[in-house]
């Protein structure tokens, strides 16, 4: 039985309905269930940021999550496939009417993602100062708590609303498919070979679209 760690919401619908075509089989969680097996697969249901941990710790074989969880955890796993779903941006957001100072000193930049953002200004040989916040990102800069911000963004009209505008994107992300390296090796026939249906969905999926 292979274990499948996958992030709570759309992405997880998503590639359930990616099952379901392979296996022809429904997948559907029972109402507040975290657990689901069926057809010889043990599928968890996971917080997004959590799905490298279960997968690194082999309490999962292979799991579904975004890049921006992958470059912000950057742990030891093998990246499969991007699935292409789960589309979205990790950028710099800053006031409306402002642009970033390349000369200040030091850069406060207000985030849930501190290493991407320490990785990405380091790169710049800017000097920054990382305040790690949980949540409300966009009223860093409105108070005075950050210079910029660094964020996901899928429209981009949250921060609009907010008084912000995106003035560089750092990485695009999508979901992609993990494995646990000795998982991989323990149980490569049966993971080579789910990788090869999922690919073939995704492929018609795209030629469908185009």
């Amino acid at each position: 039985m292979l274990t499948v760690a996958l992030p709570k919401g759309r992405i997880a619908e998503e590639t359930l309905e990616i099952f379901e075509q392979i296996f022809g089989t429904t997948f559907r969680f029972d109402d507040r269930k975290l657990i689901l097996e069926a057809d010889g697969f043990r599928f968890l249901l996971v917080r997004n940021q959590d799905v490298p941990a279960y997968v690194l710790h082999q309490s999962a074989d292979i799991g579904v999550v975004g890049l921006d969880v992958l470059e912000e955890k950057d742990e030891d796993l093998l990246r499969l496939l991007d699935l292409g779903i789960g589309k979205c941006k990790v950028c710099v957001g800053i006031q409306e009417g402002k642009e970033i100072d390349y000369s200040a000193p030091e850069l406060k930049v207000a985030t849930k993602m501190t290493h991407i953002a320490q990785k990405y200004f380091s790169k710049k040989a800017m000097a920054v100062e990382i305040i790690k916040l949980y949540g409300s990102i966009e009223l860093a800069p409105l108070v005075g708590l950050s210079d910029v911000i660094v964020d996901i963004v899928e429209t981009g009209s949250t921060m609009k609303q907010n008084g912000l505008k995106v003035v560089e994107t750092i990485l695009e992300s999508s979901a992609y498919l993990i494995a646990n390296k000795n998982s991989f090796i323990e149980k490569k026939e049966e993971i080579t070979s789910l990788y090869h249906q999922i690919h073939t969905v995704i492929q018609s999926k795209a030629k469908q679209k185009a």
